[in-house]
């Protein structure tokens, strides 16, 4: 308009020109802030956890029916109105053992005549399952236990169920003598060749089951997985693990004494693993769950604890030549040694696969050297270390030959040294010399171990061993 507009337009742009700048003028503008720069983000974390567990997760399970056993009371014979028990422990295609649970599992209890018992199958989460059963008609039967269709190891088994009037009699007690000896052959293997698997030499060896004691329960004289055994003058102790207690038998089998709480307590049990005896007659307990060590009179009446704030998770437990308690810590896989007054002294050892290290150690024994002998669970050997925690040597590897493992746990040393290990996942007991040379393994056969934990010697050169499979202890004759 300015432009090319005539002079009438001109002034009347002009006009507006200036009442537009007059109203600009006459605006106020803030020229201070009028927000600060505060920002901040609040996560609502435990929303966001709800949230995803409820979409749930993916869960895998690599057990194989073929690699997976059964065992137990339970598999062979069944008796009217008793509530029958089987353990099924799974595994993978190699044979190893599986940690976890959620496996499909399948039983069926039928007779050719038709008749059929009901099974109960439960997931304990840790890789093994318990079937329970309660026959009512007596009878040969068929029973088929299948993992993800296929049937474990041995199934279909053959299972007779009686009345109760025709088994022998039996108190918890029950001692084994055989009018014909189940032989055995076991070999010895070079000095040279430290448990590695390789081809035997043929030396055979006879070692004979003397007694058993004890069967499934919670009442005097009965166990829920037996964990640690110890042996004192003229008694047997047994960690009676899920029953949280502390019972004590004679050298005869006979029971004397239970005591323990459940609790978190101290003089209470959580979960009672490893147990010996001080030089004193004391009994010391190694309290997995309690995470510390409890030590009872002979009387059962609790003295005191130690380790808590230190320990994770004891599991085995001894005391050498001076007096020290040598504690395997199972959870920090390493190993403490204490005062006789629970004083802390040193520790030694850390999680890996080296010489110097652990992967989940179980038990622990001590030499005629004072030597500290050290089962490396998840390793599948044997460890030795000298009094300060210096590594001597290992043997064993993880197989199934003679002198291999699949989990050892429990230990014991005898006065010539020789090394007797609890091969948990193979359920047997394998007996080394100091050198940890292959010499022979104890005859199980008649009554057959299933997860042995741990072991002792007693005072008439027997080995006693807490059959946790089986809810009992036993003992047997070796090198004999």
């Amino acid at each position: 308009a300015l432009s090319h507009g005539n002079e009438t337009e001109v002034l009347l742009i002009k006009k507006q020109m200036s009442d537009r700048l007059t109203e600009l003028a006459s605006i106020k503008y803030p020229f201070k802030p009028e927000q600060n720069d505060f920002v901040l983000f609040q996560a609502e974390l435990d929303n966001i956890k709800r949230s995803i567990a409820n979409l749930g997760c993916i869960l895998t399970n690599h057990s194989v029916g073929h690699e997976t056993v059964a065992s137990g009371e339970g598999l062979r014979q069944g008796v009217i109105g008793r509530q029958m028990s089987v353990t099924i422990t799974t595994k993978d295609r190699l044979g190893s053992l599986i940690k976890t649970g959620h496996a499909d599992i399948s039983v069926e209890i039928a007779s050719p005549e038709g008749s059929v018992i009901d099974g109960e199958v439960t997931d304990n989460r840790n890789g093994t399952y318990e079937l329970t059963y309660l026959p009512q008609k007596e009878g040969k039967y068929s029973m088929a236990v299948r993992l993800f269709g296929e049937h474990v190891r041995g199934s279909p088994f053959d299972l007779k169920v009686i009345h109760e009037s025709a088994l022998p009699d039996q108190s918890v007690k029950t001692k084994i003598i055989k009018t014909g000896t189940v032989r055995q052959k076991a070999y010895k293997r070079p000095a040279s060749s430290r448990s590695k698997g390789s081809r035997p030499r043929s030396n055979p060896i006879e070692d004979d089951l003397v007694m058993r004691v004890g069967v499934k329960g919670r009442n005097k004289g009965e166990f829920t997985n037996p964990q640690g055994v110890a042996t004192c003058p003229g008694k047997i102790i047994v960690a009676d693990s899920n029953n949280q207690v502390i019972q004590v038998f004679s050298n005869t089998g006979d029971f004397k004494l239970k005591f323990g709480a459940r609790g978190r307590n101290p003089g209470q049990l959580q979960r009672p693993t490893g147990v010996t005896v001080s030089h004193n007659g004391n009994y010391i307990v190694a309290d997995y769950d309690n995470k510390w060590v409890s030590v009872f009179g002979p009387d059962g009446k609790f003295i005191n604890k130690f380790g808590s704030g230190k320990l994770l998770g004891p599991k085995g437990v001894a005391v050498d030549k001076n007096g020290h308690i040598i504690v395997v810590d199972n959870k920090a896989s390493c190993v403490f040694i204490f005062q006789s007054n629970g004083k802390f002294l040193q520790k030694f050892g850390s999680r890996g696969n080296d010489d110097k290290q652990f992967a989940g150690p179980h038990f622990v024994a001590v030499s005629p050297a004072n030597n500290i002998v050290v089962s490396d669970f998840h390793n599948h050997c044997v460890k030795v270390f000298d009094p300060n925690g210096t590594f001597l040597y290992r043997f064993g590897s993880n197989g199934e030959g003679n002198g291999q493992f699949n989990a050892p746990t429990g230990l014991a040393v005898d006065t010539s040294g020789n090394i007797i290990v609890a091969d948990w996942g193979n359920s047997r007991i394998q007996v080394f010399d100091c050198t940890g040379s292959f010499l022979s393994y104890v005859n199980t056969t008649a009554d057959p171990l299933y997860g042995p934990q741990g072991l002792t010697l007693t005072a008439d050169g027997y080995v006693a061993v807490a059959d946790s499979g089986n809810h009992c202890f036993k003992i047997y004759k070796y090198l004999q």
